[in-house]
């Protein structure tokens, strides 16, 4: 069965939103693309090159697809080799063409056809950007893996990493690593299991801690 892996860029407070250029994605206003760039050194690069592995396919979002479909085919470094090189599973209706090589189209119901895809053999799945591609993935839990390469920025707005519908999961660090100019990056396996919770209040609650608890329940 093949993994499902991201590596994604992502400021501080969630943002993954054109993080290669100011012209990148501008959707809903988004004045602050190019943000990876003032702490993108040598060390951040080869942990993304790290992150990303060497057997994969791609899978990418309309958006993604149609900005990488843009760029990639012109570029010869390593890394667009690979690009062009690999499959890439584009969820996105029969409007839009792919026309880059060994483009392949999810239509339909996402979740499903993954699923299908995930179950074949063959290499793993690398999601690069596409933020909605990974809402409905982890809402499916049909996620394994998150490198997920933090810059030390806060942006404000657009498009986010997370939503409310991820399927609550306890997940495990498998492996930190930082760059000198202050960029982390971190893995993450997902387990099997549900979010464990506990408490550091007092198991003889005051009077008050129980009116306000019955308050804010009201208030719901």
């Amino acid at each position: 069965m093949r993994r499902i892996r991201t590596a994604t860029f992502v400021s501080l407070d969630g943002v993954i939103q054109g993080p290669g250029g100011p012209d990148e994605d501008t959707t809903g206003g988004f004045a602050f693309g190019g943000w990876v760039w003032p702490f993108f050194d040598e060390t951040a690069g080869g942990l993304m090159q790290e992150a990303m592995g060497e057997d994969y396919d791609l899978l990418l979002g309309r958006r993604t697809y149609e900005i990488f479909a843009a760029y990639w085919p012109h570029q010869n470094d390593e890394i667009g080799r690979t690009f062009n090189a690999v499959n890439k599973y584009v969820a996105a209706g029969p409007e839009t063409p792919l026309d880059w090589a060994h483009s392949q189209r999810l239509d339909g119901d996402l979740a499903a056809a993954v699923r299908a895809l995930k179950a074949t053999g063959g290499r793993d799945l690398l999601i690069q950007g596409s933020s909605e591609v990974i809402h409905t993935l982890l809402a499916h839990d049909l996620i394994d893996q998150l490198t997920l390469l933090t810059f030390p920025v806060i942006l404000g707005a657009g498009k986010r990493l997370f939503d409310d519908g991820a399927r609550p999961r306890a997940w495990t660090l498998t492996k930190t690593r930082q760059s000198g100019s202050g960029v982390v990056a971190n893995t993450w396996v997902r387990t099997d299991q549900p979010p464990r919770t506990g408490t550091f209040g007092d198991d003889d609650p005051s009077a008050a801690e129980l009116e306000r608890r019955a308050r804010w329940a009201r208030e719901g």
